[in-house]
């Protein structure tokens, strides 16, 4: 009877550890895919937001670019989709995050969802803006063309610098609660609070006219440069990331269960004592009966 109360508590034992497993233990596979998709989003809209805009900027970029851009429609039209390109790439890298931050902050991952879609929002206002010279430049030698084309690259630029302010504001909560939860190495938080909020004030002085936003974002750049390299070689940190951490089978166990669990024990010894009790008395009744 021992061994068998020993053998259904380690059976109960073992089920409740398979149930109260880290998923990080279970499906380590998955979490380091989901690093990994999240680090090449983050390059990905790098790369190709940057290269539109390096595209658009060496055909806008001149006192009078419509009497060029004619001629250079395509490269621009080019450039203008992959800035384009950039809008879903930060939508889906920030719908990759929200399970995983919605574990340790709900209200956080919230934030950064709404500042991502407010950020891509203004992006794409500003290349809508950009596409509109296309059909401008047929009309390059009109009266007012020069200015208006003139005032589509200003709204480009106006509309950048808000939605890079978003981002900026949004970031910095991720980077907050990257730093208070460990998900990433401390440090690499600490470069983001620091690259993030003089993002902010980078995009503050642009929209006012000081042009010191270029060197103001250095520190930001570190933190997108680095952040995907470190989610495609180390990823999330296991543990931590999982959102618990592990406890022993009785831990896991509810206490309702518990309780069933003590009184089984209990009754068991009972039950014991009691079949001693019965064989001792059965005992003395056939000594009383033999005459010993």
């Amino acid at each position: 009877m021992n061994q068998a109360i020993v053998s259904n508590s380690s059976t109960s034992a073992q089920r409740v550890a398979a149930r109260g497993a880290s998923p990080s233990s279970v499906l380590p596979g998955s979490r380091m895919t989901q690093s990994r998709v999240i680090g090449a989003l983050f390059l990905a809209g790098f790369l190709v937001y940057g290269v539109g805009f390096s595209l658009v900027s060496s055909l806008v970029g001149g006192s009078n670019f419509l009497s060029t851009i004619a001629a250079h429609q395509s490269l621009l039209a080019l450039g203008a989709f992959l800035m384009l390109l950039n809008t879903p790439v930060d939508v889906g890298k920030a719908v990759l995050f929200f399970p995983i931050l919605e574990k340790h902050g709900k209200r956080t991952a919230l934030a950064y969802l709404a500042t991502m879609i407010v950020e891509v929002v203004f992006l794409s206002v500003g290349v809508l803006a950009l596409l509109m010279i296309v059909p401008l430049a047929q009309h390059a030698g009109d009266a007012g063309a020069k200015t208006l084309g003139s005032i589509l690259v200003q709204l480009n630029a106006m509309a950048y610098q808000i939605g890079e302010m978003t981002l900026g504001v949004g970031a910095t909560f991720l980077c907050l609660l990257l730093f208070r939860t460990r998900l990433i190495p401390r440090w690499l938080a600490i470069s983001g609070l620091i690259g993030y909020p003089c993002l902010v004030a980078g995009t503050i002085a642009e929209v006012f006219g000081f042009h010191i936003g270029l060197y103001l974002t250095m520190p930001g750049f570190f933190f997108e440069l680095v952040l995907p390299v470190w989610l495609l070689t180390k990823g999330f940190q296991p543990t931590i990331g999982a959102g618990s951490i592990a406890r022993s089978p009785r831990e896991e166990q509810p206490l309702g269960c518990l309780n069933a669990g003590q009184h089984g024990e209990t009754g068991a010894q009972d039950d014991v004592l009691a079949d001693g009790d019965g064989k001792d008395s059965r005992e003395r009744r056939h000594d009383e009966t033999s005459g010993w």
